[in-house]
């Protein structure tokens, strides 16, 4: 049987997912992380390998010496809000998803009731207000930066597509860190960079990362639960 395939940037994004797994093992796969298993009596394979569209199509590549085919390929990860009405640690299912050139339709993946709508991948961070404001002028209700690249490999390979994300932060929330001068060339976060920087202003900076880090791990585990509930 084909696995389902999900790919997100960071490991710390799956890893609530993946404990939902049975024989859940790491994979030599060339990504940042990757783990094989089974869901459901059917094979599962999550990657994690960095920000942006152009990184995780790559993984989709990569997955491929793993399985020849898949039963469908699934964008899943933390995501900006663009919508005011959407809470934070809220699940949004992509009825579509646009680079803002092309847009490509997205499936339902029959779990849990949550919001629909269409999802907006941007090349760069959305840090401010207004930047989500823009994005979301086209009728976009989040913003993420993976789910296009992820879309347009599935439709060459002729596979279903799915994306499903959680909300990290508000629409109407600007970050004071410019959290895009911290990513490296392989679509991490140079950590210790990021750190010293938030710690030289740790009434603003330091404490705002820590706000998002707790944001976060709390997303992650709240669409972990969600992709339990779902019949793909």
């Amino acid at each position: 049987m084909r696995p389902l395939l999900f790919i997100a940037s960071d490991r710390r994004e799956l890893e609530p997912w993946v404990a939902h797994w049975n024989h859940a093992a790491p994979s030599n796969a060339a990504v940042h992380w990757a783990r094989t298993g089974t869901w459901r009596d059917r094979g599962v394979i999550a990657l994690a390998n960095g920000v942006g569209a152009p990184r995780a199509a790559a993984a989709v590549q990569t997955a491929r010496t793993l399985a020849p085919e898949f039963a469908g390929i699934c964008s899943i990860g933390t995501a900006g809000a663009l919508d005011p009405s959407l809470a934070i640690a809220e699940i949004v299912v992509a009825s579509a998803v646009t680079d803002g050139v092309t847009t490509w339709p997205a499936l339902d993946p029959h779990g849990a009731a949550a919001r629909s709508g269409l999802v907006r991948t941007s090349p760069h961070i959305a840090r401010t207000a207004n930047e989500k404001k823009n994005l979301g002028s086209g009728g976009a209700i989040i913003v993420e930066m993976e789910a296009a690249g992820l879309a347009h490999a599935a439709k060459e390979l002729a596979v279903p597509f799915y994306c499903i994300r959680v909300v990290s932060d508000g629409a109407n929330e600007t970050f004071n860190i410019d959290f895009e001068q911290f990513l490296t060339p392989d679509g991490r976060f140079n950590v210790p960079s990021l750190m010293m920087n938030a710690l030289a202003h740790p009434v603003r900076d330091f404490s705002e990362l820590l706000r998002l880090q707790r944001r976060t791990s709390a997303a992650a585990k709240q669409l972990g639960n969600f992709l339990a509930t779902c019949d793909f």
